[in-house]
Protein backbone atom coordinates (compact mmCIF):
# COMPACT_ATOMS: atom_id res chain seq x y z
CA UNK A 1 0.00 0.00 0.00
CA UNK A 2 1.59 3.12 -0.93
CA UNK A 3 1.54 6.34 1.51
CA UNK A 4 -1.51 7.67 -0.89
CA UNK A 5 -3.87 4.65 -0.95
CA UNK A 6 -6.95 4.94 1.01
CA UNK A 7 -8.23 2.51 2.83
CA UNK A 8 -11.57 1.84 4.62
CA UNK A 9 -11.35 2.07 9.09
CA UNK A 10 -13.65 1.07 11.77
CA UNK A 11 -12.62 2.58 14.82
CA UNK A 12 -14.23 1.70 17.97
CA UNK A 13 -14.00 4.01 20.80
CA UNK A 14 -14.74 3.64 24.46
CA UNK A 15 -15.84 7.38 26.27
CA UNK A 16 -17.17 8.85 29.07
CA UNK A 17 -20.76 8.65 28.93
CA UNK A 18 -21.51 12.71 29.03
CA UNK A 19 -23.23 15.51 27.48
CA UNK A 20 -20.97 16.89 24.56
CA UNK A 21 -18.78 14.15 23.83
CA UNK A 22 -20.72 12.63 20.76
CA UNK A 23 -20.82 16.30 19.49
CA UNK A 24 -16.44 17.01 20.06
CA UNK A 25 -15.93 14.03 18.21
CA UNK A 26 -18.06 14.66 15.26
CA UNK A 27 -16.56 18.32 15.61
CA UNK A 28 -12.88 16.38 15.44
CA UNK A 29 -13.81 14.60 12.06
CA UNK A 30 -16.02 17.98 10.55
CA UNK A 31 -13.22 20.17 11.57
CA UNK A 32 -10.26 18.72 9.83
CA UNK A 33 -12.54 17.66 6.67
CA UNK A 34 -12.36 14.25 7.86
CA UNK A 35 -15.67 12.22 6.31
CA UNK A 36 -17.57 9.82 8.37
CA UNK A 37 -19.12 6.32 6.90
CA UNK A 38 -21.17 5.48 9.27
CA UNK A 39 -21.33 6.33 13.47
CA UNK A 40 -23.34 4.28 16.53
CA UNK A 41 -22.78 5.02 19.86
CA UNK A 42 -24.72 3.89 22.67
CA UNK A 43 -23.67 3.33 26.37
CA UNK A 44 -22.20 -0.44 27.25
CA UNK A 45 -21.84 -0.48 30.80
CA UNK A 46 -24.88 -1.37 33.61
CA UNK A 47 -24.04 2.07 35.46
CA UNK A 48 -24.29 4.33 32.16
CA UNK A 49 -21.39 5.76 32.41
CA UNK A 50 -19.58 4.67 29.29
CA UNK A 51 -20.67 4.85 25.87
CA UNK A 52 -19.01 2.80 22.39
CA UNK A 53 -18.65 4.93 19.46
CA UNK A 54 -18.18 2.97 16.08
CA UNK A 55 -16.76 5.12 13.49
CA UNK A 56 -16.51 3.75 9.89
CA UNK A 57 -14.24 6.57 7.93
CA UNK A 58 -12.04 6.51 4.98
CA UNK A 59 -8.71 7.99 4.32
CA UNK A 60 -5.11 7.52 3.68
CA UNK A 61 -2.79 5.82 6.21
CA UNK A 62 -1.66 9.03 8.00
CA UNK A 63 -5.05 10.75 8.02
CA UNK A 64 -6.35 7.62 9.40
CA UNK A 65 -3.45 7.66 12.32
CA UNK A 66 -4.24 11.47 12.75
CA UNK A 67 -7.86 10.39 13.24
CA UNK A 68 -6.94 7.82 15.93
CA UNK A 69 -4.44 9.99 17.70
CA UNK A 70 -6.67 12.99 17.88
CA UNK A 71 -9.41 10.87 19.46
CA UNK A 72 -6.89 9.45 21.61
CA UNK A 73 -6.52 13.02 23.33
CA UNK A 74 -9.90 14.07 23.40
CA UNK A 75 -10.14 14.11 27.73
CA UNK A 76 -13.75 11.74 28.06
CA UNK A 77 -11.76 8.98 25.56
CA UNK A 78 -10.77 5.84 27.53
CA UNK A 79 -9.61 3.61 24.61
CA UNK A 80 -8.95 3.92 20.87
CA UNK A 81 -8.88 0.93 18.76
CA UNK A 82 -8.57 0.24 14.99
CA UNK A 83 -10.43 -3.14 14.28
CA UNK A 84 -9.23 -3.08 10.95
CA UNK A 85 -5.71 -3.33 11.74
CA UNK A 86 -5.76 -5.21 15.19
CA UNK A 87 -7.63 -8.33 13.41
CA UNK A 88 -10.32 -10.35 12.62
CA UNK A 89 -13.18 -8.19 13.61
CA UNK A 90 -17.40 -8.82 13.28
CA UNK A 91 -19.35 -5.91 11.73
CA UNK A 92 -22.91 -5.68 11.46
CA UNK A 93 -25.89 -3.19 10.32
CA UNK A 94 -29.48 -3.19 10.91
CA UNK A 95 -31.83 -2.55 8.54
CA UNK A 96 -35.63 -1.25 8.23
CA UNK A 97 -36.51 -1.77 4.18
CA UNK A 98 -39.83 -1.02 3.35
CA UNK A 99 -40.96 -2.72 -0.15
CA UNK A 100 -44.17 -1.50 -1.69
CA UNK A 101 -45.85 -3.67 -4.07
CA UNK A 102 -48.40 -6.52 -5.72
CA UNK A 103 -48.41 -9.46 -7.15
CA UNK A 104 -45.47 -11.22 -8.52
CA UNK A 105 -43.86 -8.17 -7.14
CA UNK A 106 -45.03 -9.50 -3.47
CA UNK A 107 -44.22 -12.93 -3.98
CA UNK A 108 -40.73 -12.15 -5.18
CA UNK A 109 -39.87 -9.85 -2.32
CA UNK A 110 -40.73 -12.65 0.16
CA UNK A 111 -38.67 -15.12 -1.72
CA UNK A 112 -35.66 -12.77 -1.95
CA UNK A 113 -36.16 -11.80 2.40
CA UNK A 114 -36.63 -15.77 3.03
CA UNK A 115 -33.10 -16.25 0.66
CA UNK A 116 -31.79 -13.56 2.90
CA UNK A 117 -32.82 -14.46 6.24
CA UNK A 118 -34.97 -10.87 6.60
CA UNK A 119 -37.70 -11.23 8.79
CA UNK A 120 -41.10 -8.93 8.09
CA UNK A 121 -41.82 -6.82 10.86
CA UNK A 122 -44.94 -5.38 9.16
CA UNK A 123 -47.09 -6.15 6.49
CA UNK A 124 -50.29 -4.14 4.82
CA UNK A 125 -51.82 -5.96 1.64
CA UNK A 126 -49.30 -3.52 -0.58
CA UNK A 127 -46.33 -3.39 1.89
CA UNK A 128 -44.16 -4.78 3.95
CA UNK A 129 -40.92 -3.83 6.13
CA UNK A 130 -38.17 -6.21 6.04
CA UNK A 131 -35.75 -6.09 9.09
CA UNK A 132 -32.44 -7.50 8.63
CA UNK A 133 -29.35 -7.31 9.96
CA UNK A 134 -25.66 -8.72 8.36
CA UNK A 135 -22.88 -6.50 6.90
CA UNK A 136 -22.55 -3.58 4.80
CA UNK A 137 -22.42 -5.57 1.26
CA UNK A 138 -25.36 -8.10 2.19
CA UNK A 139 -27.65 -5.39 3.21
CA UNK A 140 -26.42 -3.08 -0.20
CA UNK A 141 -27.35 -6.59 -1.90
CA UNK A 142 -30.45 -6.76 -0.48
CA UNK A 143 -31.62 -3.78 -1.09
CA UNK A 144 -30.71 -3.60 -5.06
CA UNK A 145 -32.81 -6.74 -5.42
CA UNK A 146 -35.89 -5.15 -3.64
CA UNK A 147 -35.46 -1.93 -5.55
CA UNK A 148 -37.24 -2.93 -9.15
CA UNK A 149 -40.01 -4.81 -6.84
CA UNK A 150 -40.96 -1.82 -4.92
CA UNK A 151 -38.69 -0.52 -2.70
CA UNK A 152 -39.65 2.83 -1.49
CA UNK A 153 -37.97 3.59 1.99
CA UNK A 154 -34.66 2.58 3.66
CA UNK A 155 -33.26 3.00 7.01
CA UNK A 156 -30.08 1.99 8.81
CA UNK A 157 -28.36 2.04 11.39
CA UNK A 158 -24.85 2.18 10.94
CA UNK A 159 -22.00 -0.29 11.45
CA UNK A 160 -21.35 -1.36 15.13
CA UNK A 161 -17.97 -3.91 15.48
CA UNK A 162 -16.34 -6.02 17.89
CA UNK A 163 -12.83 -7.76 17.88
CA UNK A 164 -13.19 -11.51 17.17
CA UNK A 165 -11.92 -14.15 19.83
CA UNK A 166 -10.62 -13.35 23.17
CA UNK A 167 -9.17 -9.27 22.38
CA UNK A 168 -11.54 -6.77 23.62
CA UNK A 169 -12.22 -3.14 24.83
CA UNK A 170 -13.58 -3.66 28.12
CA UNK A 171 -16.34 -2.01 29.14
Amino acid sequence: MSPMDTRTATIAVLVENEAGVLARVIGLFSGRGYNIDSLTVAPVDEHGRLSRITVVTSGTEMVIEQIKAQLDRLVPVHKVADLTLEGPHLTRELALIKVVGRGEHRVEALRLADAFRARVVDATTESFVFEMTGNAEKIDAFCALMRPLGLVELCRTGAVAMARGTRQMGI
